[in-house]
């Protein structure tokens, strides 16, 4: 693993080429992200945004961290098929650009709070001021005439005043705190920046929130946080008061509540909300920052769509005034209706509230979210009321898990989140676009053996067996941290008696260690054993619940085994594991409709996963869809192991156990072109052979029921019945030389014998 090189990291591991601490290149590449300086957008800049207002206080200290094993703490982004770089969209969707205007075109006209919103800021007076007169407008700035306190309702800077070395060119909008202005860097070739003051300067909460900001800004570099140049002070015209501007980069671009503004008007649809690839790319892109922000005790707060903007191919999170230290315990906590978590005035903000704004962040994106402020303030509305959730389930059960209201409930760090959203994007992209997007999994390995694969298997009517299918499902990886992980690697034995043995001798005891012990135990048929070692798991680490589903599916006990595997999918909506899982269980209980859909989703995803295309086959074979079933196996692709066999099953699909009185000529035809392609002879060919001349046979004798006249021959021979028992006979005497059994061989020239058609000789 290689760990970032730059002196104010030097902590973060490189992986895709960007450190997944600070975001940057290493110093050695030569090349830093970046972001645009000179670009201009809708009129949004860094700093912009804030909160509603105080919404409690911390009374106690809260962790910095999550200790739960409910996600075992390890994430990965491999993937197969393209990596995940800068590009906006994970390499798997476009976004669209944001327009790029001139940052000076897009000051505010009339940078004031409207006379209606002005009231002292004192809480002991609050009545208005600045108020209009005898048809005058009102003062922006002044003194309140009851109690003599300063009131700002008005940009403090105008266009041309010269803050240190920046020239103020107008006012760009006007934030929770205060005012954001467009500057010009006199000293530096002319560079755009932004300052921000503040609202009111007697305002006590406002000037800790800015100071916290300046702090937080001074220590924290990351590439999708906005970064602070500088801070410099200039003297109040109206109190004579040094006041301090915060100068940050200029970020010209749009935030996400302009652009779900935007694709409202132009879809002139006010329910319209962004494209659901768009809005996990756009979670994946900025979660980064909070993993961040929470390795260094720090919590964001005040997440909504206000507060990221889009520049280019990248997102950046700006506005960070409510941030505070996770151990801080006074201060006012900043939040917005809506997206903060339910809990924050009893225990105060956590990595796991933020968290749950990004969710809720989500939600209000991607969905007609009506009443998220009120009814629905702190829970989704059901998923038959969101057909969003009714298409993509697992996008749900992620927003579920963000959003739950237990914290201990929602995902471990934002990494696991961000893992997960990249799982779920993948299922959206590949449902949308009809191509599979592939991805090794960070948390299991692959399927260990496909189930009913044989063609004596597929032969055999319903699901395969409970205990063979589970000892077919994917095994969760390896924690490579692990103590026991290497000697774990160099012990191929499947005896828990000769395991338990080796890791007694070498002094090792760990998580994986009795992991390995209650698996191997599970492949003997030893679940009371097995569930002896899983007892001393961690009750809070999924692979419990997984390792717990699959003894339960080797016995048989299917309803425990769905509950268990039930959990571990909403605990990991993006992996495709537990939702083949669930397919199983779902088709052993011969709910075929429900099995089909979960088989569908790991199979349009994935193509790795060839227990879901036989999966779906057989269901949809016991549904009646013998095409649709016939169609799945066809598109296993001929670079997977059990090509063959899904071929073959294709085939047999096609004709074996058919009504001769159906019309099936089409499948004769097609079944003997695949059978001649296929990369099989002897013995296995022969016996295809034989099934599919004798349903030919069967056909043709029928009267050819729906023959189209068009011609054409089975394994070379023509539709008739002479031709056809020639070539039967034929195959039926080939298979003979190729058994070992004598009483099989007689069978087989037997039924030569009969088939033959009656000749002189």
């Amino acid at each position: 693993m290689t760990i970032c090189n730059r002196s104010d990291c030097g902590t973060g591991a490189i992986e895709d080429g960007y450190c997944l601490d600070c975001g940057r290149a290493p110093l050695k590449a030569a090349t830093d992200p970046g972001k645009s300086a000179t670009a201009g957008g809708s009129g949004l800049a860094s700093g912009l945004g804030g909160g509603l207002g105080p919404s409690g206080r911390s009374a106690t200290g809260t962790r910095s961290g999550v200790t739960s094993g409910r996600t075992s703490g390890r994430t990965s982004r491999r993937q197969a098929g393209g990596t995940v770089g800068r590009r906006l969209g994970a390499g798997l969707v476009e976004i669209p650009a944001v327009p790029v205007r001139d940052p000076a075109a897009i000051l505010m006209k009339d940078p004031a709070i409207p006379e209606n919103r002005r009231f002292c800021r004192n809480e002991d007076c609050g009545r208005p001021v600045g108020r209009g007169r005898d048809g005058k407008p009102g003062i922006a700035n002044g003194f309140c005439p009851y109690d003599r306190t300063p009131y700002s309702f008005g940009p403090k800077l105008e266009a041309g005043d010269m803050v240190g070395q920046y020239r103020v060119v107008g006012c760009l909008a006007r934030g929770g705190f205060g005012w954001v202005y467009l500057a010009i860097d006199t000293v530096l070739h002319d560079k755009w920046v932004v300052l921000k003051g503040l609202l009111g300067s007697g305002d006590q909460d406002a000037r800790d929130a800015v100071l916290a900001e300046q702090r937080v800004l001074a220590h924290v570099q990351h590439a999708n946080i906005v970064t602070i140049h500088n801070v410099v002070t200039h003297q109040d015209r109206y109190t004579g008061d040094p006041e301090t501007y915060i100068v940050m980069e200029y970020i010209g671009g749009m935030s996400l509540k302009d652009l779900v503004e935007r694709r409202r008007t132009e879809l002139q649809d006010r329910r319209a909300v962004l494209p659901l690839e768009q809005v996990l790319a756009y979670a994946i892109e900025i979660l980064p920052a909070f993993g961040h922000l929470h390795s260094r005790g720090l919590i964001y707060c005040d997440f909504k769509p206000d507060n990221v903007i889009q520049t280019d191919d990248q997102l950046t999170l700006i506005d960070m005034g409510a941030v505070r230290h996770v151990d801080q315990e006074d201060g006012a906590i900043y939040g917005t209706i809506g997206y903060q978590a339910p809990e924050i005035g009893d225990v105060g903000p956590t990595p796991e509230s933020d968290l749950y704004t990004v969710g809720r962040t989500m939600a209000v994106l991607s969905f007609p979210f009506a009443n998220f402020t009120k009814e629905w303030k702190t829970s989704l509305p059901p998923a038959s009321s969101v057909p969003l959730f009714e298409e993509f389930e697992s996008y749900h059960r992620l927003l579920l898990r963000a959003t739950h209201a237990d914290p201990e409930q929602r995902f471990a760090t934002a990494a696991d989140m961000a893992e997960q959203c990249l799982g779920v994007l993948r299922e959206v992209v590949a449902k949308r676009t009809g191509e599979p997007r592939p991805a090794l999994s960070g948390l299991f390995g692959p399927e260990t053996r496909v189930a009913h694969s044989d063609v004596a298997a597929w032969n055999s009517p319903g699901a395969p067996g409970a205990v063979a299918v589970a000892a077919g499902l994917p095994v969760p990886r390896v924690d490579p941290s692990d103590p026991a992980a290497g000697l774990l690697a160099s012990l191929p034995t499947n005896d828990p008696d000769e395991l338990l043995a080796a890791l007694t001798a070498a002094g090792v005891d760990s998580v994986e260690a009795t992991l390995r012990l209650a698996y191997v135990c599970i492949e003997r048929g030893l679940v009371t054993r097995a569930e002896a070692f899983l007892d001393d798991v961690d009750p809070d680490d999924w692979r419990l619940l997984w390792y717990r589903g699959v003894a339960a599916l080797s016995e048989g006990r299917v309803s425990d085994a769905l509950a268990a595997f039930d959990a571990v999918r909403s605990l990991l909506p993006g992996e495709r594991a537990p939702r083949l899982a669930l397919g199983v269980c779902m088709e052993q209980h011969g709910h075929h409709a429900q099995a089909a859909r979960e088989y569908e989703g790991v199979w349009r995803t994935d193509r790795s996963y060839v227990s879901a295309a036989f999966g779906l086959a057989r269901c949809r074979l016991a549904s009646g869809d013998r095409a649709g079933a016939v169609a799945t196996l066809e598109s296993v692709p001929d670079t997977v192991a059990y090509y063959v066999a899904a071929q073959t099953a294709a085939l047999r699909t096609r004709v074996c156990d058919r009504d001769p009185a159906e019309p099936l000529e089409d499948d004769l035809l097609q079944a003997s072109a695949r059978l001649d392609a296929l990369p099989i002879e002897g013995e296995a060919h022969d016996r295809l052979a034989a099934e599919l001349l004798g349903a030919a046979l069967a056909w043709v004798r029928e009267g050819r029921p729906g023959a189209t006249g068009r011609g054409g021959t089975v394994l070379d021979s023509e539709l008739a019945e002479r031709p056809l028992r020639f070539a039967l006979e034929r195959t039926f005497r080939s298979l003979a030389r190729h058994v070992d059994a004598t009483e099989e061989r007689v069978a087989l020239v037997d039924k030569a014998n009969e088939v033959r058609p009656r000749t002189w000789v």
